[in-house]
């Protein structure tokens, strides 16, 4: 769909919110169709993009890394 979507789940750190805002705006324009909204889809386009950041850092926070595994797998021994 998007091949220019870029990665985000870096080893070293976690994605800004701007990093976010960013994606979550390029999958809603993708999907929509609009690059700008018209004034009357605003609203709905907006919250769409805050939505989709919100539940992508939600998302983020909740992975677990092969470090964390390896950690619970030591502990259950």
């Amino acid at each position: 769909m998007c091949r220019n979507i870029r990665k985000l789940r870096q080893p070293d750190r976690a994605p800004t919110d701007q990093e976010l805002h960013d994606a979550a705006l390029q999958f809603v324009r993708k999907v929509s169709g609009y690059r700008v909204p018209s004034r009357a889809n605003r609203a709905a386009f907006d919250r769409a993009v805050a939505n989709i950041s919100v539940a992508t850092r939600a998302l983020f926070n909740n992975l677990a890394s092969k470090d964390d595994l390896k950690k619970k797998r030591r502990g259950s021994r």
